[in-house]
């Protein structure tokens, strides 16, 4: 959601059962770095099933910014032509991300070793949000920064005129801060090395192989990725179909396991090894979750995933799973809450600086529901049950996934459950209403939130 809109409250309550097949908008993740290789590459990129959601229409505005050619064909296929490594346009405006965390990270990495000066803005939620782990390695790298305190936005940074290749150890589990210093090493004259102890989503290294860049992945003796990168290569157009986004199915799928009489097929889904903890999850709960139709697609595996409804036990999630389902845990406690006994979730911490404070948003939209959770500071658990209470009203926070968690919960709750804000849910799933009623959903906009 753009920070002009007005907020859009939705309600939910149990519908018939969830029946149909139905394909999930184009991984957000893969959305982003198409636009991203597609304007730094020579020739004309092809994209098809690009994620059309505000987030990924922000990036495609930065690149356009940044001298891109970028426009829709009317039979939905995005036309990409490239201005190539080291020829970036200087802004004349400047760029709002509104509410894409990845897109503004990704493109700081992409524009700090180019000499062009810029200026990020974006909404109240986006401004909350630490960049510093972004922007440290990149000032290592001869960005210079201008920002507020604690390096949120808006902030200006100025391309380096020389970059400086570097080796840079990853603090935390981050794909938006590997995937930022890689980008940046593009345009770096030698060898630029990312060292990642815990693995996170690997797109930007497969896309970047796939555009043609010299980057090589090792492991070392203690099970850390290494990433090697050689700068400065010809890229060169790709054609590029993307997947369905695994976190955008993991809404249905939950839905569909929690809703009696269910029985749906999720199509064409990304099923990339960084990014199935939550099916895995799932599946230990006792989910009847089946793989159909496995396949590879531009490098990535993909496949359709049939789903059942189950009766749900509760798990305890390691927390070394957290880095492949990171954006799924809102949904997963939803799933929690109908599952017999304690799902426990250790290694939340990420959750804490996400669109919103996402971890203390789940805990008070469950509390709301008369769902009991007790909230850590790096960790929640959900008690599940008999005892589905809903009749809630949902502080969604600007944030698209508590606003979609949340009416997965009304749709097999004794009550209906509200959230105050679904314009927010533009942001990465702008077909998520209508693809729900499509399967038997029941939701319902409201005039106001005291409807």
């Amino acid at each position: 959601m753009s920070h002009h809109s007005s907020p859009r409250p939705l309600r939910s309550r149990a519908g018939s059962a969830l029946r149909g097949r139905i394909r999930v908008p184009g991984d957000k993740s893969v959305s982003h770095r198409s636009l991203m290789f597609g304007a730094l590459a020579l020739g004309r990129t092809t994209v098809t099933g690009l994620l059309e959601g505000e987030d990924v229409l922000n990036t495609a505005g930065a690149m356009r910014a940044a001298g891109a050619r970028i426009e829709k064909t009317t039979d939905g296929i995005w036309l990409i032509d490239g201005v190539g490594l080291g020829n970036l346009m200087e802004p004349d405006h400047v760029i709002d991300f509104g509410n894409a965390g990845t897109g503004v990270r990704l493109t700081m990495g992409i524009f700090g070793t180019h000499p062009i000066a810029a200026t990020f803005v974006g909404d109240a939620s986006l401004s909350r949000r630490p960049m510093g782990r972004v922007l440290d390695p990149l000032r290592l790298m001869g960005t210079q920064v201008v920002a507020r305190v604690g390096d949120r936005l808006p902030l200006s940074i100025r391309g380096a005129e020389v970059p400086v290749p570097i080796t840079y150890r990853v603090p935390m589990p981050s794909a938006q801060v590997k995937s930022a210093v890689l980008l940046a090493g593009l345009n770096a004259p030698g060898e630029t090395t990312v060292i990642e102890p815990i693995a996170t989503r690997d797109h930007t290294e497969k896309m970047m192989a796939g555009f043609g860049a010299d980057i090589s992945v090792t492991i070392d003796d203690a099970g850390a990725r290494i990433i090697r990168l050689k700068g400065q290569p010809d890229l060169k157009a790709q054609a590029i179909d993307v997947p369905g986004d695994p976190s955008s199915a993991a809404f249905p799928i939950v839905a569909a396991l929690i809703t009696p009489g269910s029985d749906i097929t999720v199509e064409n889904v990304l099923l990339n090894e960084h990014r199935t903890g939550l099916i895995t999850t799932l599946i230990e709960m006792g989910g009847d979750i089946t793989i159909e139709n496995e396949r590879m697609a531009g490098g990535e595996r993909v496949g359709d995933i049939r789903v059942i409804y189950s009766k749900l036990k509760g798990v305890a999630v390691p927390a070394s799973r957290a880095p492949s389902m990171i954006d799924e845990y809102p949904v997963l406690a939803i799933a929690a809450a109908f599952a017999e006994g304690d799902t426990y979730m250790p290694g939340l911490d990420e959750l804490r600086v996400k669109e919103s404070d996402r971890l203390a948003a789940v805990a008070r939209g469950l509390e709301a529901n008369g769902i009991p959770c007790r909230e850590g500071e790096t960790e929640l658990t959900v008690t599940g049950g008999a005892n589905r209470k809903g009749g809630g009203t949902v502080a969604t926070h600007l944030d698209h996934r508590i606003a979609m968690s949340f009416l997965v919960l009304g749709m097999a709750s004794d009550t209906a459950v509200t959230v105050d804000d679904g314009a927010v849910i533009a942001t990465s799933f702008p077909t998520f209403t209508s693809l729900f009623t499509g399967l038997g959903a029941d939701i319902t906009e409201l005039e106001d939130v005291s409807a």
